[in-house]
């Protein structure tokens, strides 16, 4: 028998966090979120809750624990879009039909008796955090910043009536793609930047970085992802929160931003050392043996994240592109112990982003996807 219940006690809660972290026990290519940050989704301080609508969802199987998934209103989004859509995010089942559409259809019954429309996902409340469904690439590790499935969870999906609404894909940049390119991404970027009059920002440390341009960039994240799918309007609460994440890990050396004449952010990428090998095999708990292994990650990368990329669309036209490819190839180049860097998520139909990374050895190896149904 199947019971589906909403998530009210604290050992309810506790269920719900740990059911991926059971699921995928000794799975490497699972990368768990830290359990600190999947707590605070039950706080009454929650970042989001000033902006979005929540419920989540447990699912039991004759009394045991067999799936889960939430269920997300993002009104400012859907202020913004002139929608009723309501997303999904957490959801995770062991293979078993019955389960997930249980599931689905409690998470659909609340949406529409929320007056919504249409359900998407996976999309959590903001793309400041993991997003899609693998769909293809299930032999890679996932990055800190991407959700790991397995691939039977299409499967169900897709038996509930969604289809498929986007796609992303990730890759892994491996340096230029000859060594011819550096000398004349370096040509282009003095030409560039001579004729536009830019200039690379300057810092001292990570912290300095932020500090000084901490407001450029949310400024040109606004200017440069407002199209973008998924995206939200960022809020002072979300600003707070990424600059702690931020602090955390950014390095100057990992950093890049393109000024104009008057020290005006036209353009912007932000990396940082993976944290998929503290946290692979771990349940997300920040025990004296993971933060020594994520020190180790802080202090000696072999793999990059890029988190963020902007690019003021005024710009867009100009070859800038070609001065941030240039800081990216200078990263790996000057630290010979990094292997590549990993995109993330980017949009197939993100066409600035996607043509960024064509001067590079690119390696396309997974794609992630986000689906759609009509509720009402």
């Amino acid at each position: 028998m199947i019971t589906v219940k909403e998530v009210r006690t604290r050992r309810e809660q506790k269920e719900f966090i740990n059911f991926p972290l059971d699921l995928y026990r000794g799975n490497p290519n699972f990368t768990p979120p830290l359990y600190m940050d999947e707590k605070k989704i039950f706080s009454k301080d929650f970042v989001y809750n000033d902006c979005c609508d929540f419920i989540c969802f447990n699912a039991y199987r004759d009394g045991q624990m067999a799936g889960r998934i939430q269920g997300i209103i993002q009104k400012a989004s859907n202020e913004k879009r002139g929608e009723k859509r309501a997303r999904f995010t957490r959801y995770d089942a062991i293979d078993d039909p019955e389960v997930s559409a249980a599931l689905f259809k409690a998470f659909e019954d609340w949406a529409v008796s929320a007056g919504m429309d249409t359900a998407c996902g996976p999309l959590s409340f903001s793309d400041l955090e993991r997003e899609g469904l693998l769909v293809e690439g299930f032999d890679y590790p996932a990055t800190f910043e991407e959700l790991y499935n397995y691939p039977y969870y299409a499967t169900h999906i897709e038996a509930n009536g969604y289809e498929k609404e986007v796609d992303w894909n990730s890759s892994r940049l491996y340096g230029p793609a000859s060594p011819e390119d550096i000398t004349e991404l370096e040509k282009l970027t003095e030409f560039i930047f001579k004729r536009y009059k830019l200039h690379y920002g300057e810092s001292r440390s990570g912290s300095d970085f932020i500090r000084r341009y901490k407001d450029g960039i949310f400024d040109l994240i606004d200017k440069s992802y407002e199209g973008l799918y998924g995206t939200v309007p960022f809020t002072e609460n979300m600003k707070k929160l990424m600059i702690e994440n931020f602090q955390l890990v950014i390095s100057n050396k990992y950093a890049a931003c393109i000024l104009d004449e008057n020290d005006r952010m036209v353009c912007f990428g932000l990396a940082i050392p993976s944290l998929r090998r503290a946290l692979s095999l771990t349940r997300g708990k920040l025990t004296s043996k993971v933060l020594f292994r994520l020190l180790g990650c802080l202090r000696k990368p072999d793999v990059l994240d890029l988190c963020l990329v902007g690019v003021d669309p005024e710009y867009l036209n100009r070859g800038i592109s070609a001065a941030l490819s240039l800081a990216v190839m200078r990263m790996l180049q000057d630290n010979p112990d990094i292997k590549y860097a990993e995109t993330n998520l980017n949009l197939l139909d993100n066409f600035p982003i996607q043509n960024q990374w064509k001067r590079f050895q690119r390696e396309i190896h997974k794609i992630y996807r986000s689906y759609c149904k009509k509720l009402v």
